[in-house]
């Protein structure tokens, strides 16, 4: 009996895309004819032809799920997980061909030799990618493996490779602030990487923006680590101490020299200074706050419109 392999694709504005992604693993199919192969597409709310080429092109291995507005590409790779629970192996990529579906054989072998549970991807070149989002992208892999506990490689991709035993390790995690690149790395289980040199868009506009990845990278850092709400006690209490020292020069400058009448310009500076810090705090606490409020709630992560495919 043949193992299966389901590849999660998440899209949100892709029609010009579809048919090429299909047609590159339609190519590696030869290679790995011990795998039965199915696609599932998930339409993350596009506003373009993307649900109408994936019903033309759905059959009985390519299959799809379309939500009821955008939901994110977090929720598009939940629910490719959470439906595809008969599957061996599971491999979780995007549709634009910047993840080379040429790895997905040897991936596949590296795992069946049983020395790991995931082969992921990750790219050792930016180049093509505008340098100043290169710049902060080795800025945050910096920052994060500085104040998580949980690894994360730089270059990595979502791109990879899972058994099935740590698909279902994935799942068990409830959270509705998900950021996959840190919960794949949560999870454990032993993983090899496959180096590749970065591949450019052929097709379509990238959904990413500047502003977009940084929110996101600020999600991971605050999924990931308590760091900001250590930096927040330790700005306060600097600022506490600060306070004292000036509070004690003002005093002995006072017995010493007389009280000379002090402009308010400093004043106001000081004022200024405190109440941006005491802001930049709470609005730590508040990012916080706002994710604990979201778990609270157990709202759904997706909501599916429309699907050819079962759980």
């Amino acid at each position: 009996m043949s193992d299966t392999l389901s590849v999660i694709v998440p899209c949100y504005n892709e029609q010009e895309t579809i048919q090429p992604f299909i047609q590159a693993i339609e190519q590696i199919k030869p290679e790995v004819p011990e795998l039965t192969v199915d696609i599932l597409f998930i339409n993350d709310g596009s506003k373009d032809n993307t649900l109408a080429v994936l019903k033309e092109t759905s059959n009985d291995w390519i299959h799809y799920l379309s939500f009821s507005r955008n939901f994110g590409k977090e929720a598009a790779l939940l629910a490719g997980l959470e439906h595809t629970t008969k599957s061996d192996y599971i491999v979780v990529m995007d549709v634009d061909l910047q993840d080379p579906p040429h790895l997905i054989p040897q991936m596949y072998r590296l795992i069946k030799e049983g020395a790991y549970d995931c082969v992921g991807t990750r790219r050792v070149t930016r180049k093509g990618e505008p340098p100043i989002r290169s710049f902060f992208a080795r800025q945050f892999y910096k920052i994060i493996n500085k104040i998580s506990n949980v690894e994360f490689v730089d270059g990595v991709r979502d791109y990879r490779l899972m058994t099935r035993q740590m698909t279902d390790a994935i799942l068990e995690l409830k959270e509705v602030n998900r950021f996959s690149k840190g919960i794949f790395s949560w999870v454990g289980f032993d993983t090899k990487y496959l180096e590749y040199e970065n591949i450019e868009r052929t097709k379509g506009e990238t959904s990413w923006s500047f502003w977009s990845l940084l929110n996101y990278s600020i999600e991971g850092i605050v999924s990931f680590s308590e760091a900001p709400l250590m930096l927040a006690t330790y700005i306060g209490i600097i600022s506490f101490v600060i306070s004292i020292f000036a509070l004690l020069f003002i005093v002995i400058r006072a017995l010493l020299f007389g009280d000379p009448t002090a402009g308010w310009p400093s004043l106001v500076a000081i004022v200024l200074a405190l109440g941006g810090l005491q802001l930049f705090c709470l609005g730590i606490l508040g990012k916080y706050l706002g994710k604990t409020f979201l778990e609270v709630k157990k709202r759904p992560i997706y909501i599916v419109k429309e699907k050819d495919i079962e759980k």
